[in-house]
């Protein structure tokens, strides 16, 4: 029988880490939270200086694992992320090696500034946990979380991710800009000597391991969703298909993934079991980058969060 409590305890010796580096951004250390404990991965778009890195980095640090990060550029091959066989003259063999994907926490920042076959690699990399290089199969750490980052205002000399390739993102978190009172906490951190760039000199600690996010994703097995829920996931993915605003709906895939992360988010809130809330919640990040809306629709202005809000106004929630 799994401890809730260990999960528990878990997500919030992590926020509370993660908290000495970074002002608010709850919502996105909860997407990573989720996604290392169900084993999928998150995009997180907003522009530069709303401490995307910074959380990632910071939430490595608290769960003592490996972290790399891989700067994408127009320029970038999939060796560069992988890595490849190199000949050494001396020993006169060749030997691997690595490239940044090898970690635990995979920061891939700006991935819509690399061409599409770099970007395939890394989505190869997410999809199968595992790399081929020269034919030989590689396995990657575990856990293994990928966080890649898009900036959604600067167009020019990017390559935007296909559906397809969103769709193994489990998760899409938009980072907002702080509040007036997260501003100033920022400001006040800095204007007291705070250096971003050591993590350590921030007071922050490894407070969890890679085993105790393992062992929060075999707890996974042991939450109870009723049918009524299921029902609920089923008719909520079912309504982004049918809802007129939509070009292209919710697959599949994205009604699993929504799934999975409700129930990561009943464990860190202390349950066994899945309530509406925590699909409601799993929703917004597991569906608004799975949806296409109609052209029209989207020169008027109208986002995938507000089609998502109708959606879950529409479908009735269970007892």
């Amino acid at each position: 029988m799994a401890d809730v409590s260990k999960v528990v305890k878990l997500a919030e010796a992590v926020r509370a880490e993660v908290g000495k580096a970074v002002v608010g951004q709850t919502e996105v250390v909860d997407a990573l939270l989720v996604g290392l404990i169900t084993g999928g991965h998150v995009l997180i778009e907003g522009v530069p200086g709303t401490a995307k890195t910074l959380i990632a980095r910071a939430m490595a640090h608290a769960l003592d694992v490996s972290f790399k990060r891989i700067q994408f550029s127009p320029d970038m091959m999939p060796a560069d992320v992988v890595g490849t066989n190199v000949f050494d003259a001396k020993q006169q063999e060749f030997y691997l090696r690595r490239g940044p994907i090898f970690a635990n926490v995979v920061l891939a920042d700006e991935i819509n500034r690399t061409p599409p076959k770099t970007q395939a690699a890394l989505l190869e990399a997410m999809q199968e946990q595992s790399v081929t290089i020269d034919g030989v199969v590689h396995p990657l750490p575990s856990p293994f979380l990928v966080v890649a980052t898009q900036n959604p205002v600067e167009y020019e000399g990017t390559y935007p991710l296909p559906e397809a390739q969103l769709d193994r993102f489990s998760q899409k978190v938009v980072v907002t800009y702080p509040s007036a009172e997260e501003e100033r906490a920022i400001l006040s951190r800095h204007a007291g000597g705070m250096e971003m760039p050591d993590l350590a000199s921030l007071g922050l600690a490894p407070v969890a391991s890679g085993a105790d996010v393992l062992e929060a994703r075999a707890a996974l097995d042991e939450v109870l969703v009723d049918d009524g829920v299921l029902d609920y996931v089923g008719a909520i993915v079912r309504a982004t298909r049918e809802h007129p605003s939509v070009f292209l709906g919710a697959s599949p895939r994205a009604g699993v993934s929504v799934l999975v992360a409700a129930k990561a988010r009943a464990l860190m809130a202390g349950r066994t079991f899945v309530t509406p809330d925590d699909v409601k919640t799993s929703a917004l990040t597991g569906l608004r980058h799975r949806i296409l809306l109609r052209p029209e629709v989207e020169i008027e202005g109208t986002e995938p969060d507000s089609v998502i809000a109708d959606v879950l106004e529409s479908v009735p929630v269970p007892r």
